[in-house]
């Protein structure tokens, strides 16, 4: 296990990860963009999107190294990020990036929704399938599933 303090830690650790003799079957970052403070990020690229530039440029690098890993043995990289809002503003940044997203929402009625976006391989549609779940005395359970139809983009 890696821990790092902020997306320098996260840049170091990727930037050198083709020197591993064998590679992780998983990394996880939890809680993604915590690691990218906004006013640092502005001053640090001199631009009021600095945030958005350094978040792009380490999933770059992510990216960039787990493809490198994958060409000798299965790698995945798992990120979760947090958001109390409608629709994550940096959205549009982690689907350039991210194969498939899971996004978690309470129904309010002690639910939850799970929804996974998928690209269906082709880049130019999504399919959306929707998983509801409620908690009941330490179990979860799974209410239903249900899959939309494809979706162009």
């Amino acid at each position: 296990m890696k821990y790092v303090d902020d997306d320098e830690g996260i840049k170091n650790y990727f930037a050198a990860f083709h020197l591993h003799d064998t590679f992780p079957a998983a990394v996880v970052v939890d809680d993604f963009g915590d690691f990218f403070e906004e006013r640092s990020c502005q001053e640090k690229y001199n631009n009021p999107r600095g945030r958005d530039l350094a978040m792009v440029r380490t999933l770059a690098l992510c990216h960039n190294a787990v493809n490198h890993a994958n060409k000798t043995m299965p790698c995945k990289l798992l990120l979760s990020d947090t958001h109390h809002g409608d629709s994550p503003r940096l959205l549009f940044i982690y689907k350039r990036w991210v194969p498939t997203i899971f996004t978690i929402k309470g129904d309010g009625s002690g639910s939850f929704i799970l929804k996974s976006n998928g690209n269906s391989g082709s880049g130019s549609s999504v399919r959306i399938r929707t998983a509801k779940y409620s908690i009941a005395l330490q179990y979860l359970i799974l209410e239903g599933i249900m899959e939309d139809s494809e979706h162009c983009l």
